[in-house]
């Protein structure tokens, strides 16, 4: 009988994993290939399997620790006669595994790598999001020169589009998609011929950041787990459930703690995910998959209020049709709206604001926006005094936890400005409104605003908003009741200016009114604090200066 130390097998790029599940204990008889435990890191998890048979001497490891590529997890009692298989190994160390955990041995020396050009796949990198992007221009052909940060490719997402550069310099040799394909982070575009270079890295190693997952052999792993051994075509697409998994509950879900934080950030209820992985594991990727299903089925909307969905019609039984394909961006918004219409307990407030004499200032103001090359509209203006609001009343700074226990409290005063492009509407933030002068918000409000229209927001750009406006300017009607935008509780509504009589003086005079309306989430703002904001609102654009009390 021999002791053997079983070590971590290679992780790849990937360190500190976590430890989430010891499946043997001291005394255990194992057989070859029984899973010993195991680990987790931020995007995949992986059973460890035992490379001999043997028992369990002792345990190294415990729950919750961080492990790395060559630690050592346990020992085994082995019989004498697995030393032979040992030596085979080491042999030909080339065809074990990368899945298969290490047995510690004497490694064998490893030939100096020689300078020549080699072929490297270019891939996506990390563009914030898991989902699939569209491809919309291709700025590359094969047989061009390359050199580092050159624009390959435009790709369009749900609210932006972003264009992705070369890695590394060489010549094109093939472009492996097309302009409408569809790809995700990690996903290969151009392949390219690079320069020789001494002591370069193997021409294949994915991209460092892209390739944080676990190691696995990739001929024979399946995409929805890369733990699990299975040919990838043998895998089922991943399932999901109208109802919860019988027998279950959240403390008994086979899950590790990333996919339970994922599934808290986004309120899936872990017993509704029936999980693709090893042992009915639930993976990120089945998450994602159940709140895809959920946002796209036509009842998903309206299942939570018992409605029914709308029924099809064949419109073509009256007269001629024509069927328009929406945008992605269209399809989002939609369903967003409809999420927060259903989610969010919607009320309204309604006020006049005379700003008559902040028009009078704003026009008096042109001269020096003509030297400053900046256009000063009343967006600037109507920015200050949300922040002011907010700063007044922090009860409206806040996001509602899932739980419903608490708020999430921000000390920060960031707002969004909703704009209408040819694509949809977006919204842009802009960030510290309450530390920023007018003419920066100006300037702000131009550059954004024109990005939204070109489509060039970057993620950041339209993140961590705590408050949205959303104007229809010189557009017209007298108000309208804007959808709160969750995780907000409230946003506010304005329409145009009209010029109407105000009792002045003991007289009638004609004022530049504005029509706003706040609406807010009832669950976290009562109407109190609703009618206190509106009326700070008109306090400081009625006149201005109260913005600097």
């Amino acid at each position: 009988m021999a002791i053997e130390k079983i070590l971590v097998p290679d992780l790849g790029d990937a360190s500190d994993v976590e430890v989430i599940e010891l499946l043997v204990a001291v005394g255990d008889t194992v057989a070859k290939e029984d899973s010993l435990l195991v680990l987790e890191s931020d995007k995949a998890a992986m059973e460890i399997p035992a490379p001999k048979s043997g028992v369990v001497k002792s345990l190294e490891v415990n729950l919750g620790d961080k492990v790395s590529s060559g630690s050592v997890i346990l020992t085994l009692e082995v019989e004498a006669v697995d030393e032979e298989v040992d030596v085979a190994e080491a042999v030909a160390p080339q065809e074990q595994s990368e899945a298969e955990p290490l047995i510690e041995k004497t490694p064998l020396p490893v030939p100096p790598r020689v300078a020549v050009p080699s072929v490297y796949d270019i891939k996506v990198p990390d563009i914030g999001t898991e989902d699939e992007v569209e491809i919309i221009e291709i700025q590359v052909a094969v047989g061009d020169s390359l050199s580092l940060d050159d624009t390959l490719m435009t790709l369009e997402s749900d609210k932006a589009a972003m264009d992705v550069p070369a890695d590394r310099a060489g010549e094109v040799q093939e472009i492996l998609v097309k302009v409408g394909d569809k790809v995700k982070k990690g996903a290969s575009i151009v392949r390219i011929l690079t320069e020789p270079a001494e002591d370069a890295p193997e021409a294949t190693a994915p991209d460092a950041e892209i390739a944080s997952e676990l190691k696995t052999t990739e001929p024979q792993t399946s995409e929805a787990n890369p733990a699990d051994p299975r040919p990838a075509a043998s895998v089922a697409p991943v399932p999901t459930l109208s109802g919860p998994v019988p027998g279950a509950d959240s403390a008994k879900v086979y899950a590790g703690p990333a996919v339970r934080k994922l599934a808290r950030e986004l309120g899936v209820d872990l017993t509704l995910v029936r999980g693709s992985g090893a042992k009915l594991r639930i993976i990120k990727e089945d998450i994602h998959g159940f709140v895809k299903t959920r946002i796209n089925s036509p009842a998903a909307a309206s299942s939570g209020i018992g409605i029914a969905p709308v029924p099809d019609i064949d419109f073509s039984q009256f007269g001629e049709i024509e069927e328009v394909p929406r945008s992605k961006l269209h399809k989002l918004t939609a369903a967003n709206m409809q999420r927060n219409w259903n989610a969010v307990p919607h009320v309204a407030q309604f006020n006049e604001i005379d700003i008559s004499d902040l028009e009078e200032f704003r026009a008096s103001l042109k001269g020096e926006a003509e030297r400053k090359g900046v256009k000063m509209t009343f967006l600037p203006f109507l920015l200050k005094a949300c922040a002011s609001a907010l700063a007044e009343l922090p009860q409206f700074n806040v996001s509602l936890h899932s739980s419903g226990e608490y708020v999430v409290q921000k000390k920060y005063i960031h707002i969004g400005v909703a704009v209408a492009t040819e694509a949809g509407l977006v919204v842009p933030v802009i960030r510290n409104v309450d530390k920023k002068s007018l003419w920066e918000l100006a300037a702000e409000v131009i550059e954004l605003s024109q990005k939204a229209k070109d489509r060039k927001l970057s993620r950041e750009e339209m993140q961590g908003a705590c408050f949205t406006i959303s104007s229809l300017g010189a557009i017209g009607g007298t108000g309208f009741i804007p959808i709160v935008n969750a995780p907000e509780v409230a946003i506010l509504g304005v329409a145009k200016t009209q010029i109407k009589p105000q009792y002045v003086g003991g007289q009638f005079v004609p004022r530049q009114m504005l029509p706003i309306t706040l609406s807010y989430d009832h669950k976290a703002v009562n109407g109190v604090d609703g009618g206190l904001f509106v009326t700070h609102l008109e306090k400081v654009l009625s006149d201005i200066r109260n913005l600097i009390l």
